[in-house]
């Protein structure tokens, strides 16, 4: 095996990872807004779209553990490549669906071969030594900033025009991914010590049931994971039923909102969002320290969830959404806190479980979200995903009870 970092001399890696991920953020941000009224457009209620939604990570969850142990064998570019074709693939088929079942099949495809960011943090792990790894993980962070403020941007200004429209961009931008990553990207070895699971997050398989109790059941680190459950289960049960319940709560110009609306209010989620990770959060964990900033940002996004339970209006929604913003700083937290407490043997399986918490969460999220919002029950949503992450505090507050 290769030393892990046989890349072509003189190129830097991180800048074509940085491009790749930017690009695969950006589609995905696109369809966040997009897909909930894209999928009512052929007669699905808020519960098929949760269970919509819910069928991208279920897919994702059984599939993602496949893809990183063939990339181990095969290398992270070929892999990296299937991927991004999938993602492809699945846009084209929603861009032209006639019907919801290929709405779904779209879906499914796309999560079938959703490998994108896990390789791609393997890639950055395989190039780089373990005292820069941390540094160089920050790219993806970068990216996700960017992605999350210009993707649901492009997706509202476009769905004015066709909810057709923002789909075609996102194709696009998958497209481009490919070339970025068959041109730009040099090739690289895994490099996987005897017995270790790698450094870029080996993920579970979904039947590794004793895998994850032995890990959940370590005090510290399983007391860290629960706490990136609460914060991921929050997350998803918010991004799955906003669209919706936005849709049916608020209004502008007189009219519903719609694709283009909650799409702008996201981008400005998300520009707040990068003004955070781009450079409060390390001068916050200074100041107030992993830990406490863990249990006060759970304590601000609980209000900010709980808050839309009542806001009735458009300005009442952003100042919500604004206070929601400052929970960008739980990831980036509760990943640090946990990767300290795994060996380094185990870092890799362990970044891979967050992986998968977050896809179970993704799971079930989306169909509680669903399920309420179809029911008219839009301030229990809020305050079931405000619970959640109030849940998230309670754990975070016993760490001095070892």
């Amino acid at each position: 095996m290769a030393d892990g970092k046989a890349v072509t001399a003189g190129r830097s890696p991180l800048l074509p990872i940085f491009l790749i991920v930017l690009v695969d953020v950006l589609g995905l941000t696109i369809i966040l807004p997009l897909l909930p009224f894209y999928a009512e457009h052929f007669g699905a209620s808020a519960t098929v779209v949760g269970l919509l939604i819910s069928s991208y990570a279920c897919c994702q969850l059984i599939a993602g553990p496949i893809l990183g142990r063939m990339s181990d064998h095969m290398g992270r570019k070929p892999l990296l490549i299937v991927s991004q074709l999938g993602t492809l693939i699945g846009f084209l088929i929603l861009a032209f669906a006639g019907s919801l079942w290929m709405v779904f099949l779209s879906r499914i495809i796309d999560g079938l071969t959703a490998g994108n960011l896990s390789l791609a943090q393997a890639y950055i792990a395989d190039v780089t030594t373990p005292e820069n790894r941390a540094k160089s993980f920050g790219v993806i962070g970068i990216a996700f900033g960017i992605g999350f403020l210009i993707g649901p941007a492009i997706s509202g200004f476009l769905a004015q025009y066709g909810l057709v429209y923002p789909i075609f961009a996102a194709a696009f931008l998958s497209a481009s991914s490919i070339v970025c990553t068959a041109t730009l990207l040099p090739k690289s070895e895994p490099h996987m010590l005897e017995g270790d699971s790698g450094p870029g997050g080996r993920r579970l398989s979904i039947l590794e049931w004793k895998s994850y109790a032995e890990y959940f059941a370590r005090p510290k680190l399983g007391r860290l994971l629960w706490q990136f459950f609460f914060f991921a289960f929050s997350f998803a049960l918010f991004t799955s039923g906003f669209a919706l319940y936005a849709q049916r709560r608020y209004t502008f110009n007189g009219h519903p909102f719609g694709a283009k609306e909650v799409g702008y209010v996201l981008a400005w989620v998300g520009f707040l969002g990068l003004i955070l990770q781009g450079g409060l959060i390390g001068r916050l964990v200074k100041l107030l320290g992993e830990r406490t900033l863990v249990w006060t940002g759970f304590a601000i996004s609980a209000t900010g969830y709980g808050l839309l339970a009542w806001t009735r209006t458009v300005g009442g929604l952003l100042g919500a959404c604004t206070v929601n913003s400052c929970s960008g700083v739980l990831r980036p937290a509760v990943t640090s806190l946990i990767t300290q407490q795994a060996g380094r043997r185990e870092q890799g399986v362990v970044l891979g479980l967050t992986q998968s918490i977050t896809s179970v969460s993704q799971i079930v999220g989306p169909v509680i979200a669903g399920s309420l919002i179809d029911r008219g029950q839009l301030a229990a949503w809020a305050l079931a995903t405000a619970g959640v992450a109030f849940f998230g505090m309670l754990v975070s507050l016993t760490r001095n009870t070892d």
